[in-house]
């Protein structure tokens, strides 16, 4: 679906063994889509038994960004010949049809990661950016549901990705379906839960639960024009006004009830304010004039 075309292979699929009979296709022609990693090993070979095994685990915690093919030297002597495999074990990283990089012997843990990292770079993200770039625009036209399906397929590929679980859930908003979108929030993965992208959709979906129960702007913004000091009043005002796309005049007057009374209602100004900014974009002008201005009262 993201142009990543051998690296959406399930993980059954990450390992194979390999034989002269389909080196070109598993290796040769696949390694034009996904980095492929040969091992070629023999069964007395004591080095060999060490080695795979820490491959095979490198590989899978790779995720699909690189695939291993396991070729027995015995069995396979013809391509062990032209490839020049002098001895054992030896691994060899092909990509775009060519190999592009190697060692030999046993290797720590550590230089295998390192070895792995550095092979699954060339094949950049499979294509994951510009899948998580092709929902945005779908969400921003309007096509939630498509976008929807299109973060879930990206999550499918790496569960912790977090613009793409954030953007989800941020879909899930968009339809509407609010309890989705709280459960998918509570179950996201603790690597991002705390990310930006995980915490704007929070922020976004504590917003979307006020605004079903904002009051009447008219109504509101009457009772502050005539009562100034009227603390609820304001805040309410504050929500009805977010609720109905005015983000900015949301800020101005919990800004202004910051300025009256910061302690009121433990803070609630401030809370909500905090709340509406993490909503937005950290570059959004609103959220950056706006964390400006609290931040020169609570300093002053």
């Amino acid at each position: 679906m993201f142009g990543m075309g051998e690296a959406t292979a399930p993980a059954a699929d990450l390992i194979t063994d390999g034989t002269e009979a389909t080196f070109m296709k598993d290796v040769i022609e696949a390694s034009k889509t996904t980095p492929i990693i040969v091992d070629f090993w023999a069964t007395w070979c004591g080095p060999c038994k060490q080695l795979t095994p820490a491959l095979e685990a490198a590989v899978t915690a790779a995720k699909g960004k690189v695939r291993l093919v396991k070729i027995d030297v015995d069995q396979n002597p013809r391509i062990a010949a032209q490839l020049r495999i002098q001895s054992i074990p030896t691994v060899y990283a092909f990509w775009q049809g060519q190999p592009v990089d190697g060692f030999q012997g046993a290797q720590p843990g550590s230089e295998i990661k390192a070895f792995i990292d550095r092979v699954a770079a060339l094949g950049g993200d499979g294509g994951l950016a510009d899948a998580i770039a092709a929902a945005e625009e779908m969400l921003a036209e309007g096509a939630a549901a498509d976008a929807a399906e299109t973060f879930a397929a990206i999550l499918g590929e790496e569960p912790e990705n977090a613009p793409a679980y954030g953007g989800l859930a941020r879909a899930y908003l968009a339809i509407g379906d609010l309890d989705q979108v709280e459960a998918l929030l509570n179950a996201a993965p603790a690597k991002i839960a705390k990310s930006v992208e995980v915490e704007a959709a929070r922020a976004q979906l504590e917003l979307a639960r006020q605004a079903a129960s904002a009051g009447p702007e008219d109504d509101l913004r009457r009772a502050v024009e005539a009562e100034p000091a009227n603390h609820q009043a304001r805040f309410d005002l504050a929500l009805a006004l977010h609720a109905s796309g005015k983000i900015e005049e949301a800020v101005d007057e919990l800004l202004d009830l910051f300025r009256r009374d910061r302690a009121w209602n433990d803070g609630a100004a401030k809370t909500q304010l905090m709340i509406i900014f993490d909503a937005l974009k950290p570059t959004d002008p609103v959220a950056l004039k706006g964390r400006r201005r609290l931040s020169s009262m609570i300093f002053a």
